[in-house]
């Protein structure tokens, strides 16, 4: 029985002649592991590993697979069929030598005439769309017909014009050619994670790595780039790093898993896609600090001159998508997330979140935007493109609050320093000001422009001088606006203080007790009220409830 191509190579990985790419991928992972070369040592092993090959390379590329159907060419030549005889509108056809066989037999009566009978004469002109030139029999089996020779040399009829060294072609387009330059500008601690393929043109089981290291990319498009370097081509750049192959492929991650500067580590597992997928995550960034909230807030009140973004969704570790963005924003971001049970979480209502998974930033000044709550993951490769493009926003807003305040000169009775020496008490800082942390927090309570100039004044004053027991970072000191934040104030005393424009409230948060000072406000008064204070020689009273911002 005669057998076209394209039937012959679904006949190979017993799969349907509509079979989806998964499909066949399957099929193939499936029949290569179990002829490979290096694990079944039975005969015939080694000719079925090459027909099972082929017939991947064929079905698993949609043109060629097209052009097979059509046309029964991996170029899309009409009129060549791999495995019926006969003359059809002037072009040759010869037949295969059926499945089981590793070539093709080819004898003087199967070859048919090219234009019919005139004079008698048989005329043989072959045109298989390659070089022009060289003899009536110029055309390559090889390109055609590889998949049934393994190992990618074909046998060659007539000259081409040029040599022909036998070697198959490059790893698939879709896997980046890496040489020297490319390495430098697109490898070398770019943040992101590689996987690397290494090889020879004629090396056995090519293909097999290609398949899986192609499957591995897919399933992690945007946190995972892939290559390969052709070391026949490349030598000197394999040599430098050490990843010649020997005997076979041999794959490399280029990881952050073990500093901030990537590494290449050679993976020598099992070339399955489980495995060498398991590899490659444990392998990818692990910049993003695992908190809980309260780890959060303890660091939170360290200043940093970049942008802070935090995670929160209900995964027991960090996500692969947020951990290939630390990875590629080092150095630009400070990455935390943790772990909530739903929008009830403590957490999520500090921060204002309604929906997870969501991403809250901090800007350089202390700042807080939620930047995306209930993020729906579509596909890897969309949903960092999505978060790289708030990320890269945020990033711009920042930049331009440190560029403002670089650009003023601030003198010593400038508003930014002020600012600087005692903050305007909000919600998003006041955990960090006044938090449980802090032994004792003096607050300065205004309802005019006028107090509010006067307090900072008296408190920048006295917090730079050294006060009786009073070690500098067990006080700290911030100013209240009355006017927009009266609910704060009832937490203290139900009357809310509204009959004094200036007042301090000595505020003890671990023990939610508090001490007010209403009296005449100068530098004095308020040295001796700290003081006291510090000294335990004033009396505090328990607090309502928690104070809250609006």
């Amino acid at each position: 029985m005669h057998f076209k191509i394209l039937e012959f190579s679904i006949a190979v990985l017993g799969v349907e002649k509509d079979a989806s790419q998964r499909q066949i991928q399957k099929a193939f992972h499936k029949l290569s592991l179990q002829y490979h070369p290096d694990k079944n040592k039975n005969k015939g092993a080694q000719e079925k590993f090459a027909e099972i090959n082929n017939a991947y390379e064929i079905l698993s590329d949609e043109e060629k697979r097209k052009n097979y159907d059509m046309f029964g060419d991996a170029r899309g030549s009409p009129g060549f069929d791999g495995g019926e005889g006969g003359n059809h509108g002037g072009h040759t056809f010869f037949r295969s030598g059926g499945p089981g066989q590793s070539g093709f037999r080819f004898s003087p009566d199967e070859w048919q005439t090219m234009g019919g009978q005139s004079g008698g004469s048989k005329s043989y002109s072959f045109s298989f769309g390659g070089n022009s030139g060289g003899s009536s029999f110029g055309f390559d089996l090889g390109d055609v017909f590889s998949n049934f020779f393994g190992g990618g040399g074909g046998t060659k009829f007539g000259n081409q014009g040029g040599s022909h060294s036998g070697s198959r072609s490059s790893p698939k387009s879709s896997i980046t050619s890496i040489n020297s330059q490319t390495y430098k500008k697109q490898v070398i601690d770019k943040g992101i994670t590689w996987l690397l393929l290494s090889y020879t043109p004629l090396m056995r089981g090519l293909q097999h790595y290609e398949s899986i290291i192609e499957e591995i990319a897919n399933s992690l498009k945007g946190a995972l780039e892939v290559g390969s370097v052709n070391c026949e081509v490349e030598s000197s750049l394999c040599k430098e790093l050490g990843i010649y192959p020997r005997n076979r492929p041999r794959v490399y991650v280029y990881s952050y898993k073990a500093s901030e500067s990537g590494s290449l580590h050679e993976y020598t597992g099992e070339v399955t896609v489980k495995d060498l997928k398991q590899s490659v995550l444990d392998h990818l960034p692990k910049f993003s600090k695992r908190v809980t909230w309260a780890q959060f807030e303890a660091e939170s009140r360290t200043k940093e001159s970049i942008p802070k973004v935090m995670l929160l969704s209900t995964k027991k570790d960090t996500p692969v998508i947020w951990r290939a963005l630390s990875g590629l924003y080092l150095k630009r971001f400070v990455f935390y997330d943790t772990q909530v049970q739903d929008v009830s979480d403590p957490a999520a209502n500090r921060l204002g979140v309604s929906e997870v998974p969501a991403v809250v930033g901090w800007l350089s000044n202390g700042e807080k935007q939620i930047l995306k709550m209930g993020i729906h993951a579509k596909d890897m490769k969309s949903t960092i493109k999505e978060l790289r493009l708030l990320l890269d926003d945020f990033e711009k807003i920042n930049m331009k609050i440190a560029a403002s305040s670089k650009s003023k000169k601030p003198n010593a009775d400038s508003d930014s320093v002020k600012e600087l020496a005692v903050p305007l008490l909000t919600a998003t800082n006041f955990d960090a000001i006044c938090g449980e942390k802090t032994p004792v927090c003096i607050i300065g309570v205004f309802r005019s422009s006028k107090g509010k100039e006067k307090l900072h004044t008296i408190l920048s004053s006295v917090s730079q001088k050294s006060l009786i027991r009073n070690p500098r970072d067990s006080i700290s000191y911030g100013l209240l606006d009355a006017s927009k934040q009266s609910s704060f104030l009832y937490a203290f005393d139900k009357s809310g203080f509204t009959s004094s424009d200036k007042l301090l409230i000595a505020y003890k948060a671990r023990k939610s007790k508090f001490s007010v000072f209403t009296g005449y406000i100068t530098s004095e008064e308020v040295e001796k009220f700290i003081g006291s204070v510090l000294n335990g020689d004033v009396q505090f009273s328990k607090m309502r409830q928690k104070p809250t911002f609006k």
